[in-house]
């Protein structure tokens, strides 16, 4: 099942592939792109020209002739890999999370081919889905997506990454595709509902100990609970 059933209340991590592990991002643009899409395509509103009314202007501009802004999701987490990315939704309306991935997945796929001359989705089938439904797995699969895979672009890779976690801590604070710096410090990020992540206790005063405990324990002894590792859609790469 490559989505489990969820409802409005639902928290769903979601993953998305690029087709044959292909790149889905090759440039800054192309990452700036995928930031603006995550703030308008989050919209009962949309315009199918909608890059036309944004183009030369700040990433997060949004016309002042559309209607008021009524996301489809709470998106609580993210974070961009070469050939990938990680999404936490909240369902807020019924089939939000699905109508928000096929317009996020239908735009880039558009952008992609028409900048690098492609042809076809750029993704590897629809996107999978699973429902977070306990907080152990919540405050789990939040550390997963914000600290694991963004040490996965520290210089070297995650293996290196573990080895260095201080170093690679303050990497991942410079590195901007990612909503690491809104869950070590809380800070505020028009992509994301504030007010449901501060809610559901995501923003906690030891999550840098409690992300280095979850990575330690999984690079140095590989005893961690066999049920949560499951729940992440990907295996472990070390």
């Amino acid at each position: 099942m490559r989505v489990e059933p969820h409802s409005v209340g639902s928290v769903v991590h979601v993953i998305k592939r690029g087709a044959r592990g292909m790149e889905i991002v090759r440039t800054k643009q192309d990452q700036y792109n995928f930031a603006r899409s995550l703030y308008l395509l989050n919209d009962t509103h949309q315009d199918n020209s909608w890059r036309t009314y944004v183009a030369h202007k700040p990433l997060f501009y949004r016309p002042k002739s559309w209607p008021k802004r009524k996301p489809l999701v709470s998106i609580l987490a993210w974070t961009l890999l070469d050939n990938h990315f990680h999404l936490l939704l909240q369902e807020i309306e019924e089939g939000g999370i699905a109508k928000f991935m096929q317009r996020l997945g239908g735009s880039m796929t558009l952008y992609f081919n028409e900048k690098h001359d492609g042809r076809g989705s750029i993704f590897q089938g629809s996107y999978k889905g699973r429902v977070v439904d306990t907080d152990e797995y919540l405050q789990y699969v939040y550390a997963y997506i914000t600290v694991k895979n963004t040490f996965e672009m520290y210089p070297g890779g995650l293996k290196k990454a573990l080895t260095v976690f201080e170093k690679a801590w303050t990497f991942a604070g410079t590195y901007p595709f990612t909503s690491f710096l809104t869950a070590v410090a809380g800070a505020p990020s028009p992509i994301l509902d504030m007010e449901a992540i501060d809610s559901l206790g995501l923003i906690r005063k030891d999550f840098k100990k409690y992300a280095h405990s979850m990575l330690a324990v999984n690079a140095k002894t590989k005893d961690f609970d066999e049920k949560l590792i499951a729940l992440l859609l990907e295996d472990w790469n070390l």
